[in-house]
């Protein structure tokens, strides 16, 4: 996806996946970018991951240690 000026990663979220608390998912797998807001660069492409049950099963996996 190329970024807009109004673009945010919880709406990303929201549009991608049905659920904008997974904007982390799109923040984290775009590591090369910003990781302290909401909204990503303007004009940038970012990944946004289409299977993200492999990551969210990671996600629990590290927070229940």
């Amino acid at each position: 996806v190329i970024t807009q000026e109004e673009d945010r990663y919880d709406q990303l979220a929201q549009q991608y996946y049905g659920d904008s608390s997974l904007w982390w998912i799109i923040s984290c797998s775009n590591a090369g970018l910003k990781q302290n807001s909401y909204y990503p660069p303007i004009g940038v492409q970012i990944r946004i991951p289409q299977d993200i049950s492999r990551v969210i099963s990671e996600f629990r996996i590290l927070n229940e240690r």
